[in-house]
């Protein structure tokens, strides 16, 4: 069923929402046994209301882990969807705006639910696809079927970086958004894990409850109560051709004419954020799961995540950036930019921190970055603070320029403001934000897909994305989309950032066991299929 049909819209909540809390089970197993019979009985007594969302879970009475019971999944149909996501740890530094109760002014709020670690689904309970830019009225066809009541019902999914760009064929299956409510979720916690399902109808759409129940009883019939180790080393995969599109020489005539526009007068143009697909053809086929298994072992202060439509190919990332998130009426966002790698020692390490702390040209970046951010939560929000305004970032392999900010809403339903007015951030688009779009449009040549958009979750409670950076695109076959981007702004030299997205792009190539001597490298057009 997808939400988004037939101006859903534009109509008012589904009749009925609620989560339904089984029994503990001592292990997945017995988890799965009760879900399956939970819902024969509710089939048995259908609920009347002609729409609705019902979640039903079973506690586990032990940590399991997210990735490796989605893994154990991977001999269901594919054209089922996968997704998971992970939550980083929150920053020390976060500030904080004094609030009183829920955010609401309506008294103490006790939170009833433990924020999961990493969740893990599969199957569509309900999908929101559309091929228009994401809207108003798509965020509210979402927003049908949460609940601050059922917080834990979420859609997960991710927004192209610009919609009004024709889409490629390796992204046509993506549409301008993909959300997902998972049928079966998977949630790990600190010390125990939640199996979950989730059935959802609304005869407007023309999906029944027993059309709803039916494909649900089907899924649960092939979920695995098992998990599958994976490997978190190594993919066991070399390289044997990788494509940069575009090339170093058309890079550096890109940049060069991004200066020249920075420096003239004819624009307003002070920043454009440029960015690299490289294609790498690999020779075996990788498994997104393992990737992600692998990018999570070294994704300290980072998001992990798989989006996966029907049939469709895998976009995986590992994230350093939050583009916001939504407690109640609390907001949270970042900025990052400005990079370099992280030393050898400690010593050295501390110099190359400096020395970004101190570049001149990294600053002004990195400004142009943080007081758009805080500009544009002034125009929704209450009150915004800054908190710290410059501090250093650092990440196993590199490390950046951030700041935090913590802003108010005044009305939840502004959340769809604060994501339309976030994205795309200066950190992966430019600033003034059009001219930066329409010079993206007329010199890169490939298409960024989910790349650089908003990638996460909306929930009934709060809500939170990332920005889909450090990723790549995984198609069925033995080819990989990595991509990265690099800032440029006056001061800017062509051949550093070039050697930046290098290595932005390392985390992926060292896992695909990168061998100079086996890869040739030419430009291509298009990357075309990945199949």
């Amino acid at each position: 069923m997808n939400g988004c049909a037939a101006s859903a819209g534009d109509r008012c909540a589904v009749s009925l929402r609620e989560t339904r809390a089984l029994p503990a089970a001592s292990a997945p197993q017995e988890a799965v046994g009760q879900l399956r019979a939970a819902v024969a009985a509710l089939n048995a007594d259908p609920p009347a209301s002609s729409s609705g969302i019902i979640r039903i879970e079973v506690p586990i009475r032990q940590r399991g882990d997210a990735i490796e019971w989605l893994h154990a999944q991977r001999q269901m149909q594919s054209s089922l969807p996968r997704c998971f996501f992970s939550a980083r740890t929150p920053l020390p530094d976060t500030p904080a705006i004094a609030t009183s109760g829920n955010g609401n002014g309506n008294g103490v709020h006790k939170e009833q639910w433990e924020q999961p670690v990493s969740v893990a689904g599969v199957g569509s309970a309900v999908f929101f696809r559309g091929t228009d830019p994401f809207s108003l009225r798509d965020w509210r066809a979402i927003k049908r079927f949460l609940s601050r009541d059922c917080p834990l019902i979420r859609a997960y999914g991710a927004i192209r970086f610009d919609a009004t760009s024709d889409a490629s064929v390796e992204w046509e299956d993506y549409g301008a958004f993909y959300f997902v409510v998972p049928q079966v979720e998977f949630n790990e916690l600190e010390e125990s894990s939640v199996l979950a399902t989730t059935i959802a109808w609304d005869d407007s759409l023309a999906w029944t409850w027993q059309s709803a129940v039916e494909e649900l009883q089907s899924t649960l019939h092939k979920i695995s109560p098992c998990s599958v180790k994976v490997n978190r080393s190594t993919l066991q995969t070399s390289i044997i051709n990788l494509n940069h599109v575009p090339t170093k020489a058309s890079w550096d005539l890109a940049v060069t004419k991004a200066l020249q526009m920075i420096k003239g007068r004819q624009t307003e143009l002070v920043k454009v954020v440029l960015a690299r697909c490289s294609r790498y053809i690999t020779d075996t086929c990788i498994d997104p799961l393992e990737l992600l298994a692998c990018l999570k072992v070294e994704g300290q202060n980072a998001y992990q995540f798989c989006i996966q439509p029907p049939d469709a190919p895998a976009f995986v990332g590992n994230s350093p950036e939050q583009l916001f998130h939504r407690k109640y009426l609390n907001i949270s966002s970042e900025a990052l930019a400005g990079t370099r790698a992280r030393g050898k020692t400690r010593a050295d390490d501390f110099q190359i921190g400096q020395d970004l702390l101190l570049s001149i040209k990294e600053d002004t970046e990195f400004t142009i970055v943080r007081d758009s951010i805080k500009k544009k939560l002034e125009m929704i929000c209450n009150e915004v603070v800054v908190n710290p305004s410059k501090a250093l970032r650092k990440l196993p392999r590199v490390q950046h320029l951030s700041a935090q900010l913590a802003a108010r809403l005044q009305n939840e339903d502004d959340e769809f403001d604060i994501l339309n007015a976030l994205h795309p951030s200066p950190a992966v688009c430019g600033l003034p934000t059009e001219e930066a779009r329409q010079f993206i449009r007329d010199y890169e040549i490939f298409d960024r897909g989910m790349y650089a958009g908003p990638v996460g979750w909306f929930g009934g409670a709060e809500s939170e994305f990332a920005v889909g950076i450090r990723s790549a695109l995984l198609g069925k076959g033995h080819s990989t989309l990595v991509y990265a981007g690099a800032g440029i702004v006056e001061g800017t030299n062509p051949s550093f950032e070039w050697d930046e997205l290098d290595l932005k792009a390392s985390q992926f190539a060292k896992l695909l066991q990168y061998q100079e001597q086996h890869i040739y490298y030419q430009e291509a057009g298009n990357m075309g299929t990945l199949i």
